[in-house]
């Protein structure tokens, strides 16, 4: 029975007054129970952001430092993150740069993200992988890749369907249009290498290189980002970028292999110089 109803039905008509009365009181509490309900319900998502604002404000950056804090424990498995806005105003960065930093870890299987509700810890506390990440360098890095690709881009050309060449030719279009800007290119890149790995149909392949792509974004790897990716040797890698996907369009095999090795020869030869310089 509707409450107003039941009221009603216990007073008669000399006693109206106090019905309503006592209506408005039960409509109040109503009110407050809602608006308390709603306050506990948002404050997990107001909490105060588990890492420091870094002199650094590039997704990369962020990432990684989101990435450290739900691998020691500040979040874990089922927790949600602070919103995009409250995590950006605390960073002092853009909304579009930690969408990007949150892309970055859900591409990784850190988090999951649901639409109207938020971003999840999809995994917990350290792994074997992190700590793999951790003792890895760059150039060690580009060595692995250098044993995985150019057989990797071999298996791509057998196996990938049309709907894989249309991947990584959008792919390849969103790297190009990152331009000069290295945070963006290296993002790009790693989902440009990403959609070459699941061309092979392979999962074992995928599984290794977002290993591969997890360990790329490790703090390790966006130090020596800016002094590694200049404007010329961006300019450089989309080359070498787009030749490689048109050979694996067209079925060449060999020559996307080359294409890759050689690639992955001058990448390690840029390391070389940071290192050396």
């Amino acid at each position: 029975m509707p409450v107003a109803i039941g009221l009603a039905a216990r007073y008669g008509s000399g006693e109206s007054d106090q019905f309503q009365t006592e209506l408005q009181n039960w409509l109040e509490l109503v009110r407050e129970v809602k608006t308390a309900m709603k306050s506990s319900l948002a404050a997990p998502a107001s909490a105060a952001l588990a890492i420091a604002p870094a002199q650094s404000r590039t997704a990369a950056v962020i990432a990684a430092q989101l990435r450290a804090a739900i691998l020691n424990g500040a979040y874990i498995l089922g927790d949600r993150l602070p919103p995009e806005r409250d995590i950006a105003r605390q960073l002092g960065a853009s909304r579009s740069t930690v969408r990007n930093a949150l892309q970055l870890l859900e591409d990784d299987e850190l988090v999951t993200r649901k639409p109207g509700s938020g971003t999840y810890v999809a995994q917990n506390a350290r792994s074997a992988a992190d700590d793999v990440a951790e003792i890895t360098s760059p150039l060690e890095l580009v060595e692995v890749r250098a044993a995985l690709e150019p057989r990797m881009v071999r298996l791509a050309v057998l196996n990938a369907k049309p709907r894989d060449l249309d991947r990584l030719w959008e792919a390849l279009e969103e790297l190009e249009r990152a331009g000069s800007d290295a945070d963006r290119f290296s993002r790009c890149d790693q989902q440009l290498h990403l959609a070459l790995a699941r061309a092979t149909h392979n999962p074992l392949i995928v599984w290794i290189y977002q290993q591969v792509n997890r360990i790329r974004s490790h703090p390790h790897w966006v130090a020596v980002q800016p002094k590694v990716l200049t404007v010329q040797r961006i300019a450089a890698y989309n080359a070498e970028h787009r030749a490689l996907v048109e050979a694996i369009s067209v079925r060449d095999g060999e020559q996307a292999a080359q294409i890759m090795q050689a690639h992955l020869q001058a990448a390690r030869q840029h390391l070389l110089g940071v290192h050396s310089g």
